[in-house]
């Protein structure tokens, strides 16, 4: 997800000083023609970055990497970062193979015939962790690659929409009033594409107890022009699995010809290896389609995701374009065209590489920790609200038990964290959760034992330094953190044309959405 920003306007390119008065005072210029061995001693490192307009000249190269890497040192540690699921670590072999593939557009499918070959074996791969039939032609799972699981959850809403569609062109009946089933807590992609693919959204709303969807009131929510429910392995919030099972089950029983989608973006990965018991997939008679992001848990940096249909008769003919290479058709299914080969190559590797005994392994690990994590939490006092011992992700989600009167909430526990250098988030609920307010740690392949016990030691530490701080001092360390944090320093370029939307959960609600 990239956020949109609003070019800056000629008056506030020129801007002016940080201090006010800097402005009217001169200083000394080094000389074009000055040369020096160090990229201190250079002219440029006394001249302001370009941040609006592309200079005139030109920069030496080891200059130009100094001073952007320079910047980039006030980003946070991505291994520090616990509120992504976004893989941080990767072995030097797989690095190099992505590296040594940078220059291939993966869409070039006549000049790069492997590298399409290689997507076909991932997906084929995926496809049969998520028990796709594949004992018949007429039904053989089809798939393809894409940058995450929002271009995969695009591609899983725009092929329900069409069947539906065909479906009630065929009958003779109106086809303008398309609906889509899914859990108020769903990530915000979901809500983009029932805007952008003018689905009207109808919502099984968490409660402050339960925040996953309820299969009887979403099965109650269908009716003639709902094209299919999501259902969640993995919900961005407390990591749950919602019950797909259930909603098969109801739609049978009731029978409700009503397709489900399984969003796996997160627990794709995860569950066929440390739940494999659990029916989720296509093991389910109405789960027609599934997404899981490769850049989560199937351990590949950012850029991919994955989508997979159950057959041909999930995915409308009329979407899928056929481009030629070598004298053989390759279909084609997507909502992009040019882009990098190296994160498919990274997938194919990860998967041979450590195989299923290597993920099995590695999900097992993560699981014991989160599980270790929770533990700890809990006798520090917190109230978890995550499930552990394998029946959800990798992660723990937490809140102060507000029995005992802290004059403190989740946001300044994750302030008093992020001065030792973690980045946990804190979050408020999903709508009629009762503006409940919690934390999050996502365990990834990089976080150990040992630095679980470091980030437990400095949870403990900012509860003691909160409990000896008086409210009043708090309230105005908060409010000076929201106004001069890093992440508050330049303000965000967002035109105020788009400000104040209510359009989304977050605009009608106050939902804050979860990072992915």
């Amino acid at each position: 997800m990239v956020h949109l920003t609003s070019v800056t306007s000629d008056a506030a390119a020129r801007g002016g000083s940080i201090v006010e008065g800097m402005e009217n005072i001169k200083f000394d210029e080094p000389a074009d023609d000055e040369v020096s061995a160090s990229v201190y001693g250079s002219r440029f490192a006394t001249q302001e970055l370009p941040q609006h307009e592309m200079p005139e000249g030109e920069m030496p190269k080891e200059v130009a990497y100094r001073l952007i890497r320079d910047d980039l040192s006030l980003d946070g540690v991505p291994t520090l970062n616990l509120a992504s699921f976004v893989t941080t670590y990767m072995e030097e072999e797989v690095e190099k193979l992505m590296t040594e593939a940078l220059p291939k557009n993966f869409i070039d499918y006549e000049e790069y015939p492997q590298t399409a070959e290689i997507q076909n074996r991932c997906v084929s791969m995926i496809a049969r962790m998520f028990n796709a039939p594949t004992d018949t032609e007429a039904e053989n799972a089809m798939g393809t690659s894409t940058v995450g699981s929002s271009e995969a959850i695009m591609l899983g809403v725009l092929s329900m929409k069409r069947r539906w569609q065909n479906k009630r062109k065929a009958e003779g009946k109106d086809y303008s009033k398309p609906n889509m089933v899914m859990n108020s807590a769903v990530q915000v992609c979901w809500e983009k594409a029932a805007r952008y693919f003018e689905v009207e959204e109808r919502y099984s709303y968490c409660t402050k107890d339960r925040y996953v969807i309820d299969p009887e009131e979403a099965v109650n929510l269908v009716d003639e022009n709902t094209i299919g429910i999501c259902a969640i392995i993995g919900t961005t919030y407390t990591g749950e699995y919602e019950d797909v099972k259930a909603i098969n089950d109801l739609l049978i029983q009731k029978k409700i010809d009503c397709p489900i989608h399984v969003d796996a973006a997160s627990g794709g990965f995860v569950a066929p290896f440390v739940v494999p018991e659990l029916p989720w997939d296509f093991r389910l008679q109405q789960v027609v389609s599934i997404n899981v992001s490769g850049h989560k848990y199937g351990l590949v940096y950012p850029g991919v995701g994955w989508v997979v249909w159950r057959s041909p008769e999930y995915l409308p003919k009329e979407l899928v374009f056929n481009i030629n290479y070598l004298g053989a058709d390759q279909a084609s299914f997507t909502l992009n065209f040019s882009k990098g080969a190296s994160q498919v190559i990274g997938q194919y590797y990860q998967m041979i590489r450590l195989g299923k005994k290597g993920y099995r392994s590695i999900m097992m690990n993560l699981t014991r920790t989160a599980d270790y994590l929770a533990a700890n939490l809990k006798l520090l006092g917190f109230i978890i609200m995550s499930k552990g011992g394998g029946n959800g992700l990798p992660l723990v989600a937490f809140r102060l038990d507000p029995k005992k009167g802290h004059h403190y909430d989740e946001f300044a526990v994750v302030h008093h964290l992020r001065e030792r250098g973690w980045v946990v988030p804190a979050y408020t609920m999903a709508p009629h959760s009762e503006n409940l307010k919690l934390m999050r740690v996502v365990v990834r392949e990089d976080f150990t034992r040992s630095r679980c016990d470091t980030l437990v030691k400095d949870i403990k530490l900012a509860l003691q330094t909160l409990n000896d701080t008086d409210r009043e001092t708090i309230d105005k360390h908060t409010e000076h953190l929201k106004k001069n944090s890093a992440s508050h320093r330049k303000k965000h370029n967002t035109h105020p044309y788009y400000k104040g939307e209510k359009h989304s959960l977050q605009g009608k609600h106050g939902k804050t959405h979860a990072v992915c």
